[in-house]
């Protein structure tokens, strides 16, 4: 079993995606289940996770409701507004629907660096844990060092950390002082990883699997092959690369893990973390 832990759908308006510039055109459509299910059989790809793309209660009710009607999509990583004061309301509502397995917050959109820190934000984070539900880490590399401090704070809580922490990859210069914080924060044994994401912060003109290969390096280092798991971001990833491109980089990449290694990769990890929802029989 091959599970996309990562990817987006959306029903695209320029005002509620106003963070797909006009250099994005590729992205400025639907993306709608049938468009990734088809591209999930051409690459082997069984089932996948709904990871929400704009911050609102209406689109995580969407995906879940996705969720519920098309059996490939095994679970939900949506939003609830974590630092307000109904969080807890919120939380029980969109908890009682099985299909949400996880919560995410656009942080490394936030003007602060040190946005995750604050006092309202992880006082909705320290409910999670009640509806046993995953908190998945968005930032870039420099936000490393207070996303530390803040996994520090919640000891018993779940944590997976979306596209390695979008370290800057340019082939002229590795990002040391990414590698060195994504290495501390894999210390903790409550944090997994995405290898997902990753292309779109390649900033040479294009790329290689050789391009990438040492992000994989360190990521595979720091966190194992027990807590590292595939992604694509998808419809993303379109920006550097198509879906069956990107899953043939990372086959290249996992090659020389062992067997069990790569079913843990590939999918158990996703299945474990995120709880989800088995397949139909015959699916």
């Amino acid at each position: 079993m091959r599970i996309d832990s990562h990817h987006h759908f959306w029903n695209y308006s320029e005002t509620e995606y106003a963070w797909i510039s006009e250099r994005m055109s590729v992205l400025r459509r639907d993306f709608k289940p049938n468009d990734l299910r088809q591209v999930m059989v051409e690459s082997g790809i069984d089932r996948a996770v709904s990871v929400q793309a704009r911050q609102s209660l209406e689109e995580t009710r969407w995906l879940i409701e996705l969720a519920q009607r098309n059996t490939f999509i095994a679970g939900v990583v949506g939003w609830v507004p974590l630092a307000s004061e109904h969080v807890l309301q919120e939380l029980e509502v969109l908890a009682a629907s099985p299909e949400l397995k996880a919560i995410r917050h656009v942080v490394q959109d936030e003007p602060d660096d040190r946005f995750i820190l604050g006092e309202d934000f992880n006082r909705g984070i320290s409910l999670l844990k009640e509806f046993n539900l995953v908190y998945d880490i968005l930032i870039f590399a420099r936000q490393l060092p207070a996303s530390i401090e803040f996994v520090d704070r919640h000891p018993d809580q779940t944590f997976v950390l979306d596209h390695i922490a979008k370290p800057t990859i340019d082939i002229r210069q590795f990002d040391d002082a990414w590698a060195k914080n994504l290495r501390e924060l894999a210390r903790r044994s409550n944090v997994a990883c995405k290898f997902s994401g990753v292309v779109t912060e390649v900033r040479d003109e294009d790329w290689s699997t050789e391009h990438i290969r040492p992000y994989w390096d360190v990521a595979l280092e720091a966190f194992g092959p027990d807590r590292l798991m595939y992604g694509s971001d998808w419809p993303v990833c379109l920006l550097k690369s198509d879906y069956c491109r990107w899953v043939a980089a990372v086959e290249e990449l996992a090659s020389s893990l062992s067997p069990r290694e790569r079913a843990a990769f590939w999918g158990e990890n996703a299945s474990k973390l995120y709880r989800l929802k088995k397949a139909n029989h015959g699916e």
